[in-house]
């Protein structure tokens, strides 16, 4: 296994952590203690942020992935990240395995039925769209803009954020001999930058991480709650949901314990191995060539339909579709990215520029595509010349779809268990690497952290996640972190430009040397 070299710099930063941790417990305990006024006050900021800046996220999205595009194509992807004669810590395999996990694994899951439904059930008002047709050719058409829009949220975009940090990270870590933080690429960009507006950056990074991580583990443990009611008729209740909780974060802290190599990367190889299985067992038993049709089909209009797609903002409509579906999005990949983004970082040493910027945007993109044509399309062709009855299951509980759609294929029991167990490993996968991106930055960006920072967070975030179930402030405390997503899509613009300038300087020394 290949060394890594630690910051120079790195170390417990007091004003990080206490500072984190302030804004942690006050945000906590307002979501405790009001949880309903918690979640409308955030929901209104958030609402509020969205109508009034929804265009700068739209369009932080493009120029992020032009810009990683430009990068990758540019001479600037011959540097090496870790100079010219490092060599990669993990294999790719592993590598796309723990990328994807992180990144955005479990959302397929949770996703991958429910949203081309709803886009179906309830398309926008675009060009390509018929809302409330009933002629064959108009139905068959927002078929295929569900899938269109489905491919705009998971696909280029979503990855080009995480590309684009965890490459700026990435190189002032492993070529410039700094801590793995994002207030340390800003000082090396900007030198005279306040030590303040450094520190305010990496505790931003901190609360987003942790809110974030936090309801995806509550929100998961409804998921595997509503499989083992539909497998054993498991009680829907908070108990069932704290065990749940209880074990996922026991194993996502024995799994952080034992660090990258021994627990993070055999467990992100092992989920991805369990959902490949389950998406062959889709394409085999159920319409095999509608889904290699689907797949191409979706695949030409989301190229075809890719600019006017990319630049749509809702402007000539008094809806409010775009601001529930894609600035959402957009605005939870953003929250996500300091967490993503340093843990793609964090395992990608080794690896040319190049490289990096084209697997992590094209391999993970094109595996979304395949999973989402897979389940996505096997949905709408139950509704379009099936036995019908998703459209009310997933308006009935939205973690029930996939369990929904398992129950029109055989073995459906074992199936589902199997969906289970993929629920569950990609929600340990997310919260292992959670836990150790958060240790790192608390450490001063320390690229391995301790051992008991790493289990301490890994256990903090369950106990989060139990608690704001049981007071029923899940959805208030995710609304927060979603409202990080504006102030980071400010530090992401930075980021790029930033990544050109360090990039560019080291590209003329290799030239001169």
């Amino acid at each position: 296994m290949a060394r890594i070299p630690l910051g120079r710099d790195a170390g417990f930063n007091p004003t990080v952590f206490y500072g984190a941790i302030a804004i942690i417990i006050a945000l906590l305990g307002f979501a405790l203690v009001n949880a309903d006024g918690a979640e409308e006050l955030f929901l209104s900021l958030q609402r509020m942020a969205s109508i009034n800046f929804g265009w700068l996220l739209i369009l932080t999205v493009n120029i992020l992935l032009g810009t990683s595009v430009f990068i990758a194509v540019s001479k600037l992807g011959e540097i090496r990240l870790g100079g010219p004669d490092a060599k990669p810590e993990f294999s790719r395999t592993a590598w796309f395995a723990m990328l994807f996990s992180a990144g955005m694994g479990i959302g397929l899951l949770f996703y991958g039925v429910a949203e081309p439904i709803m886009h179906f059930g309830n398309p926008p008002t675009t060009h390509f769209s018929h809302a409330g047709a009933t002629d064959a050719m108009s139905i068959a058409g927002n078929a295929q803009h569900a899938m269109g829009l489905t491919y705009l949220h998971w696909g280029l975009h979503a990855w080009a954020i995480y590309a684009m940090i965890a490459l700026g990270l990435a190189y002032v870590s492993f070529n410039r001999g700094t801590t793995l933080s994002i207030g340390a690429f800003l000082h090396q960009v900007w030198p005279r930058l306040p030590r303040i507006v450094v520190d305010l950056v990496d505790i931003l990074a901190i609360v987003a991480t942790v809110c974030g991580v936090a309801t995806s583990l509550g929100f998961g443990a409804a998921q595997i709650n509503a499989g083992l009611t539909n497998l054993f008729g498991t009680q829907d209740s908070f108990m069932a949901k704290a065990v749940i909780i209880a074990l996922v974060t026991g194993l996502a802290t024995m799994s952080v314990a034992l660090g990258l190599e021994r627990g993070i990367k055999i467990l992100s190889e092992g989920n991805m191995a369990l959902a490949v299985g389950l998406a062959l067992f889709v394409v085999i038993a159920g319409p095999t060539v509608f889904l290699l049709d689907s797949f191409i089909q979706n695949l030409g209009y989301y190229i075809q339909r890719f600019v006017y797609l990319s630049t749509w903002t809702e402007s000539y409509t008094d809806e409010t579709w775009q601001l529930d579906w894609t600035i959402f999005y957009y605005a939870w990949w953003i929250s996500w990215s300091p967490f993503v983004g340093i843990f793609i970082a964090r395992i990608s040493y080794g690896r040319t520029v190049r490289e990096f910027v084209t697997g992590t945007l094209l391999v993970p993109t094109l595996f979304t595509f395949v999973w989402m044509t897979v389940f996505g399309d096997s949905a709408l062709y139950v509704e379009l010349f099936g036995a019908g009855g998703l459209q009310e299951a997933v308006a009935r509980s939205m973690p029930d779809a996939l369990f929904a759609l398992l129950s029109h294929y055989p073995l459906t029991e074992f199936f589902s268990g199997v969906a289970i167990i993929i629920v569950a490993t990609f929600f340990v996968t997310s919260a292992d690497s959670g836990a150790l991106v958060v240790a790192m930055i608390a450490s001063g960006g320390d690229h391995e952290a301790g051992f008991i920072p790493r289990v301490t967070w890994a256990i903090s975030m369950g106990v989060l996640a139990a608690g704001l179930l049981f007071a029923g402030g899940l959805s208030a405390l995710q609304t927060a972190a979603i409202l990080t997503g504006l102030p980071f899509a400010l530090v992401l613009l930075v980021m790029a430009g930033g990544t050109i300038h360090l990039l560019g300087r080291e590209r003329k020394s290799m030239k001169l040397s």
